[in-house]
């Protein structure tokens, strides 16, 4: 099975790069319903909503789990948020 994650061009590119090792994912309903209690095989992370055959703007990664975490991340806001912080391979080019 495959998750699948739009991400915004920022941390895609970081993570194409290897620099970013967790993408983050609000702790809420919406993502407990899609991580918690499942298995997935893979990972894919795309640069918005490609084309189906746009593979420039995907990258497949083996699925190696989340953390649950409470960070301070600009992407949401000032106050600290707890988080599923997804692992991500490094070097994913």
């Amino acid at each position: 099975m495959n998750l699948q994650l739009a991400l915004k061009a920022e941390y895609f590119r970081q993570i194409k790069a290897g620099t970013k090792t967790e993408e983050y994912r609000l702790y809420n309903d919406y993502w407990r319903k899609r991580l918690q209690g499942r298995t997935y095989d893979t990972l894919t992370l795309t640069l918005g909503y490609p084309t189906k055959y746009d593979d420039s703007r995907r990258l497949t990664l083996p699925y190696r789990g989340y953390t649950i975490k409470t960070i301070n991340h600009q992407h949401f806001g000032s106050k600290a948020v707890k988080v599923f912080a997804i692992a991500l391979k490094k070097g994913c080019e």
